[in-house]
C-alpha cells in the first residue's frame, strides 16, 4: 500500500490551511480530514505490513504520524506489547494534534488502568513538552474517576513547566477533575501550588464548561490569581 500517495490524493487545500492555523508550530500539514485518516489507518492495520509501517521514523507529512497513532490504537495484542509500541511512538510526537489523537485512541487503557497509570508516570516528569502533555491528556481521558482522583490532583499539583502545550494540558486536566469531582477539586484549588498561569487557565476552562452552573462559575472566578 502506498500510504503517501493515498494521503496526497485525499488532501484538501482549504482544510490544510484551516488545520495549519490550529497547529502553528509545524509546517508539513497536508490537509486530510480525520474520518479519511481513520479509514486509511484501518486499511493499513488490515494489511500484512502494518508492523513495518509503525517502524517508520521519517515523516514528510504530519498525517503520516497521525496514521501511526491511529494504527496503534487499533492493535489487538497484550497490553504489555501495545505499551512497547506506545513507548516507541512517543518520541515522534511534535504537536498537540497528534498527541491528543494518539491518547484518545488508546482505548485498551480502560481495561488495564493500573498498568497504564504506572507506565505514564515518568512522562509527568519528562523534559519534553509533548511527553508531559501526553501524560496529562492520558490522565484526563482515562483516570479522572473514584479510584484515581486523588492521584490525579496530586499529579496536577506537582506540575512544573512553562511551555504552552504542557500547561494547557494540565489546565484541561484540572477542569475535568472539577467537572467530575467538584467538591474534592474545589478543596484542592484553595490550597493549590500550581503556577499562576496554569491555575488561572484551569479556572477559565472550568468556567467555559456547560456542565458547571453560573453560581459555581462566579465563585471560581473569585479564586483567580492576580
Amino acid at each position: 500500500m502506498n500510504v503517501k500517495q493515498k494521503l496526497l490524493e485525499r488532501a484538501e487545500e482549504k482544510y490544510r490551511k484551516f488545520s495549519q492555523s490550529l497547529i502553528p508550530n509545524i509546517d508539513n500539514v497536508l490537509g486530510v480530514r480525520l474520518p479519511v485518516l481513520r479509514k486509511i489507518a484501518k486499511e493499513i492495520y488490515k494489511s500484512d505490513n502494518w508492523k513495518d509501517f509503525l517502524k517508520q521514523n521519517d515523516f514528510e507529512y504530519m498525517e503520516e504520524a497521525m496514521l501511526q497513532a491511529m494504527v496503534i490504537g487499533l492493535v489487538k495484542d497484550s497490553p504489555e506489547n501495545i505499551l512497547v509500541m506506545v513507548k516507541d511512538f512517543v518520541p515522534k510526537i511534535n504537536n498537540w494534534s497528534v498527541c491528543d489523537c494518539f491518547c484518545t485512541g488508546l482505548k485498551f487503557t480502560q481495561k488495564h488502568k493500573k498498568l497504564v497509570w504506572d507506565f505514564i508516570q515518568p512522562y509527568f516528569k519528562s523534559c519534553e513538552e509533548y511527553n508531559i502533555r501526553l501524560a496529562y491528556v492520558m490522565l484526563l481521558e482515562y483516570f479522572v474517576d473514584e479510584n484515581y482522583i486523588d492521584e490525579c490532583l496530586k499529579c496536577i499539583d506537582e506540575f512544573k513547566d512553562d511551555r504552552y502545550y504542557a500547561q494547557m494540558a494540565c489546565a484541561w486536566a484540572l477542569s475535568i477533575c472539577y467537572i467530575k469531582f467538584p467538591e474534592k477539586t474545589l478543596k484542592y484549588l484553595k490550597k493549590s501550588k500550581l503556577d499562576n498561569w496554569t491555575f488561572n487557565k484551569g479556572i477559565q476552562k472550568i468556567c467555559e464548561s456547560l456542565r458547571v452552573d453560573k453560581s459555581a462559575k462566579t465563585m471560581l472566578k473569585c479564586l483567580k490569581r492576580r
